[in-house]
């Protein structure tokens, strides 16, 4: 079914939960993470950023992801990643997204709250939620390239404002977690993590989950981390299936060929719900 509204945000931070939020581009990956979430009876966000819509279209995108949302047996929201655009959010939203994320990180502080406190104008009377992102998330989201670990962090003291002035439902942070991979080891500051929790009154969102090891995620959970996203892990399981797939594949069916990209990127998410979202 469809999650509308924040309230599965709001149930991952009072059970100590995360929701986990899976990066799509095409059919299969959104098939997969809902099947992976309907085997494990838990609630998930299948998200797509602007860059995707380049491939498979922005309104196809959405129809595939929006159709299977809700003929889902658990609850699946369908959110827009990582915009910058006011009028890409307007579209997404028109379309059914139940949320959508201003990113508005890369602007002087002042302009980040002008833009994201305008997106949340446009979602709430529309009766969607909203994630903003203070503090620059290094890397690259979509193509696992190298990155040195991030040197620009939210800074604690700028949380409690931003929130009030945006009116954001959820906050993504920058406390050393980076999109893609890094050749140095990626160390979550959670001393940071803790004192942003502190002045934050929304849930907070963590970016980047690939290459951070189950203690580390679990350790996020406790301070107050109610959403993370999960993209390079997921792509790459994908890709991987594929290839082999395609090694082994006997003749020209392509549902032989397909289906082990498929079923590998489920798995992957499988054992994410499992860590993120324990009985």
């Amino acid at each position: 079914m469809l999650a509308r509204g924040p309230g599965l945000l709001q149930t991952a931070v009072r059970g100590g939960h995360a929701l986990g939020a899976f990066s799509t581009y095409n059919l299969e990956l959104t098939q997969a993470i809902i099947a992976a979430a309907e085997r494990m009876d838990r609630p998930v966000i299948v998200q797509a950023g602007s860059s995707a819509f380049s491939y498979a279209g922005r309104e196809p995108l959405a129809a595939i992801s929006l159709a299977l949302a809700a003929s889902s047996r658990v609850q699946v929201g369908v959110h827009l990643d990582h915009s910058r655009d006011l009028g890409e959010i307007m579209a997404c939203i028109a379309l059914g997204y139940t949320s959508v994320m201003i990113d508005g990180s890369a602007f002087p502080f002042d302009e980040n709250i002008a833009v994201s406190r305008s997106a949340v104008a446009l979602a709430h009377e529309a009766g969607v939620w909203v994630e903003g992102e203070l503090g620059p998330i290094q890397g690259n989201e979509d193509a696992s390239m190298e990155t040195t670990s991030a040197p620009h962090l939210t800074d604690p003291n700028a949380v409690r404002t931003f929130v009030l002035e945006t009116g954001v439902d959820a906050l993504a942070v920058a406390v050393g977690n980076v999109h893609g991979v890094t050749t140095d080891p990626v160390r979550i500051d959670f001393g940071r993590l803790k004192a942003i929790r502190d002045e934050c009154s929304v849930p907070l969102v963590l970016h980047g989950a690939s290459g951070l090891s189950d203690d580390v995620l679990r350790a996020v959970l406790r301070l107050g981390v109610a959403k993370i996203n999960v993209n390079t892990e997921l792509r790459r399981a994908y890709l991987d299936g594929l290839r082999n797939g395609l090694d082994t594949l006997k003749g020209d069916s392509i549902d032989a060929a397909l289906r082990p990209g498929r079923d590998a990127a489920e798995q992957v998410v499988m054992r994410k719900l499992e860590l993120l979202w324990p009985d």
